[in-house]
């Protein structure tokens, strides 16, 4: 076929006979027998001492065709170690000189698939490939597909759009590999989003793809950068955000200084990225961080927006929040307030800075976000108000009655923390960080109390999917209040149910939640839940597919009517009411 003809083509060009010479041969003799010797004797292999094997090979039915190909593989297999021994001898010329000789003699070949290995190997160990073979590789989807990385790297970086097909899908697999971790149907206070440590979520499938594919090339990690900052900026996606860090600390793993002393957030992002991993900023680190934000110099402002990008990712995020928790409590029982403490100052600062990332890379103004007073000195201080709240409480059931009654705990909260929840986003981002710490601690009756104050907050982020996801998990540490109609209808109807009709999100979760703890809910409602939660025609796939999971769970447990029957009178359950909303 044509194809046989194309990949045989290059043969002639370098004097050697092919299967049409040997056709021309003999179309134009008269004793064939004769002209296929002569051709074998010309053409094959010219070692004097297989004149006499070869006739002996023939008699034990070995064909030539076999003996031939055995030879060239070894002979093929000998000039690829050649060619890798060449890259990495004498002077730095004259390897090149021989390996670009070596391409110049084999290109011709490189559409014969035993041949094509040996050409290929040679273009990988050339650091510039000439442009003219460059563009003859890319315009062939096959050779392009057989290339070394080492050689795409050469095509791809004067070639954005080829690079960002190529790239495109991998983010596409991150950014869904989260969101499934995100809306996995495990739920877990001990194994969340956030559990593991930096180092195993670099080891990741895309993140290693795409580090290969950089290798030492800065010019195409600042593509994938720019890819990130741009889908960042069009999806408002933080995962970008997350990735930007785990690339440049990949980057690091492998000690690629080329990339790493160009880029000029590398030192801020390993001294974060080592307090991510202890899931707290220590005041030695918290040192160190705020001498790269104070060193950022007149005119080179823009390396704000990257640490800001940085700053933006989920994990960096969640540890900073942790710390200022942390911070907010030490505080109580030092009686300071947060505007006496520096430490405290400087994680609201890089909270400020990575919750504006979006809007400074949007504006392209490099500046720091003003921080707002209010949130400083009025803020704060009820958050710390809370603290105090619960351990008043706590101590007052410890202490004997005698006459006064129980003392109730507060119900009501300051109007002042619901308007800054709605108004203010790193006061909302604390806020909620505050909730998630006392669901942790079991604490019901703070819980319950904060709880209204999430219907309306600053962006919907009550309803953010990194909240949710760590709320349900905090929440099973609640399981056993989940029996009274009172604690679920302040959860459900008072929370989820006021977002899930025009948030598919949130309906989700939800289902994710009592998929887990359906077996704990008081029955009549579940009941009333169930009804509530049926998917409508709008329904996303993922909804429909855990509400049909959830009512299987439920119809496994309904009792089957024979049981029923065999009931004694004596023992007849009394028919739950439900409480009228």
């Amino acid at each position: 076929g044509p194809g046989q003809a194309e990949m045989y083509a290059g043969l002639q060009e370098l004097g050697v006979a092919n299967g049409e010479d040997l056709k021309e041969t003999l179309t134009n003799c008269t004793e064939p027998l004769k002209a296929i010797e002569q051709f074998q004797t010309e053409n094959g292999v010219l070692l004097p001492s297989l004149q006499y094997a070869l006739p002996f090979l023939d008699l034990h039915g070995t064909p030539r065709l076999e003996f031939h190909q055995s030879v060239f593989d070894e002979l093929r297999e000998k000039l690829l170690e050649r060619v890798s021994a060449i890259a990495l001898e004498g002077k730095v010329e004259e390897r090149y000189k021989k390996l670009e000789d070596l391409l110049e003699k084999s290109f011709s070949l490189v559409k014969m698939p035993s041949i094509q290995p040996v050409v290929m190997c040679v273009m990988k160990h050339l650091p510039k490939v000439p442009e003219k073979k460059l563009k003859l590789v890319m315009a062939d989807k096959d050779l392009y597909k057989a290339c070394a990385v080492e050689v795409k790297r050469q095509i791809w970086q004067d070639n954005q759009a080829l690079f960002g097909d190529e790239v495109s899908p991998l983010l596409k697999q991150y950014i869904l590999e989260k969101e499934n971790i995100l809306f996995s149907n495990d739920i877990s206070f001990l194994q969340n989003f956030f559990s593991p440590s930096p180092k195993t979520r670099r080891q990741g499938e895309v993140v290693q793809k795409l580090t290969q594919m950089i290798g030492k090339n800065v010019k195409l990690y600042d593509m994938v950068l720019q890819f990130l900052r741009t889908l960042f900026l069009r999806t408002r996606n933080v995962h970008y955000c997350t990735l930007r860090a785990e690339l440049l600390m990949s980057l690091h793993d492998l000690e690629i200084s080329e990339i790493c002393t160009v880029d000029p957030c590398h030192k801020f992002t390993w001294c974060l990225d080592a307090c991510i991993r202890e899931k707290f900023v220590d005041n030695k680190r918290a040192r160190e961080l705020q001498g790269f934000l104070d060193g950022v110099k007149k005119g080179q402002e823009q390396v704000l927006g990257d640490l800001s990008m940085i700053l933006c990712d989920p994990f960096a995020i969640n540890t900073l929040a942790l710390s200022t928790i942390r911070h907010l409590q030490d505080l109580v029982g030092q009686d300071t307030l947060p505007r006496e403490s520096p430490d405290l100052l400087l994680l609201l600062r890089m909270l400020s800075l990575g919750q504006g990332a979006w809007d400074m890379i949007d504006s392209q103004v490099f500046k720091e976000p003003k921080m707002e007073a209010e949130l400083i000195t009025r803020f704060l201080p009820l958050l710390m108000s809370f603290v105090v709240d619960d351990h008043t409480f706590t101590v007052d059931q410890k202490l004997p009655s005698e006459e006064k009654g129980p003392i109730p705990y507060p119900s009501t909260i300051p109007e002042a923390f619901t308007k800054f929840l709605q108004e203010n986003r790193i006061a909302c981002e604390i806020g909620l960080y505050y909730i998630l710490h006392i669901t942790k601690q079991r604490n019901k009756n703070a819980f319950l109390r904060l709880l209204p104050a999430l219907v309306e907050t600053f962006s919907d982020l009550a309803f953010s999917d990194i909240f949710l996801h760590l709320l349900t998990g905090n929440l099973t540490l609640l399981s056993d209040e989940f029996a009274l109609e009172e604690f679920c209808t302040s959860l459900f109807d008072g929370f989820f149910l006021t977002a899930c009709s025009r948030k598919e999100n949130v309906h989700r979760h939800v289902l994710r939640l009592l998929l887990h703890l359906h077996h704990k809910v008081a029955p009549a409602k579940l009941e009333s839940l169930q009804k509530v939660l049926e998917p409508t025609k709008q329904s996303g796939e993922a909804v429909k597919e855990l509400y049909n999971q959830l009512s299987e769970k439920l119809e496994l447990r309904k009792p089957s009517p024979a049981e029923v029957t065999e009931t004694p009178s004596m023992e007849l359950p009394l028919p739950t009411v439900p409480t009228p909303a």
